[in-house]
């Protein structure tokens, strides 16, 4: 039975197949990847096996990381799909960690830093077969004056995220801008908090992900606006490297992938297509995010969407976006990436 299983703490790849199975895959997901951003769609692989239908866990996160599979979601339940994928949405990323451990989970979409913390942990057991989600965080702010990252010179940022992912990304883009020491991060526990600082000063600035950046802005009435994208940041200042600024990646087990490639490969394609369905036409996909659990409400949910930076990225340009983040990461804490940036097995290439 094809299963849509949302849970939110309860709710809610390897060689080529014969070139027509592909083919199969991509009329699984209703037409494949064109123009999501993805080379998925060229992935090895093909329709479900001889043998049947193969049962693929996958497990995602209640926000961004989920938002681009709601399509593939409803056409698993629906039975339109070769494989049986049966979804489940967490609130955090330390529920589904040690059910990839443990192989209760085929599939994940994680944060791009757990990725390779989990990497490190099963000792090379995990591969990372897309970017799901660029990054999300943006400079939101009441403050007319301030309407580029420059402009933070000599302001207090408000954010969340200490001694974690966000306030790495902050102090290498402040250097790379060359304002080292000129701004001030002033760190928040809740993006609420972030939220109640910038509506109680018209001057104060802060850093908000996606949706709060949203809701946020909805909720003030019209009081702050979102000037600066983090993500744009990134590309402006560090594009030569390859690198981008990412929020979530895609892991399967390796195990799994070896043995039913045919199966990652129609998630692939299913993945690409669904994230640009949700990008095209996101009023259309709003209720089934919301309905989902993904986000509270579907006005916020499509509101929000155009700033999730849904993708399905592969290959190459995953490695080089992907590595390059990964590298930021550890030369501010290897810690966060497992201790230290993994090997080249763990990129799956075609």
């Amino acid at each position: 039975m094809r299963a849509f299983n949302v849970e939110l703490s309860r709710r809610g790849f390897a060689s080529a197949l014969a070139a027509g199975a592909l083919s199969l895959a991509l009329a699984g997901c209703g037409g494949g990847a064109a123009g999501a951003g993805s080379a998925a769609g060229s992935a090895a692989g093909g329709a479900a096996t001889a043998a049947g239908p193969v049962e693929v866990h996958v497990a995602s996160l209640k926000g961004p990381t989920s938002i681009g599979l709601v399509q593939f979601m409803d056409q698993a339940a629906s039975g339109e799909t070769d494989n049986e994928f049966d979804f489940a949405i967490s609130a955090v990323a330390d529920e589904i960690v040690p059910k990839v451990i443990q192989g209760d989970v085929d599939i994940a979409l994680v944060p791009a830093n757990v990725a390779s913390v989990l990497y490190s942990k099963t000792e090379g057991a995990v591969q990372v077969i897309d970017i799901n989600t660029l990054g999300v965080l943006n400079v939101v702010t009441g403050n007319a004056d301030v309407t580029s990252f420059g402009d933070l010179a000599g302001h207090t940022v408000y954010m969340t995220g200490k001694g974690a992912t966000p306030e790495y990304v902050m102090n290498y883009l402040l250097e790379r801008a060359g304002l080292t020491g000129q701004v001030t991060l002033e760190f928040k526990s809740e993006p609420t908090e972030v939220l109640s600082a910038l509506l109680a000063d018209s001057s104060a600035v802060g850093v908000l992900p996606e949706p709060f950046k949203t809701a946020a802005i909805a909720k003030s009435e019209g009081k702050l606006s979102a000037p600066v994208s983090l993500t744009d940041v990134w590309d402006e200042l560090a594009g030569d490297t390859g690198s981008r600024l990412l929020t979530g990646v895609t892991v399967v087990r390796r195990a799994f992938a070896e043995e039913h490639p045919e199966a990652v490969a129609e998630f692939l394609s299913c993945h690409a297509a669904s994230v640009e369905a949700v990008n095209v036409a996101p009023a259309d996909w709003a209720q089934a995010v919301a309905d989902a659990g993904i986000v509270d409400n579907a006005a916020i949910a499509e509101k929000a969407i155009p700033g999730c930076m849904l993708v399905c990225q592969t290959g190459r340009d995953m490695k080089a976006a992907l590595g390059g983040y990964l590298q930021v990461l550890a030369d501010a804490d290897a810690s966060a990436v497992g201790g230290k940036l993994p090997a080249g097995d763990f990129y799956y290439m075609e």
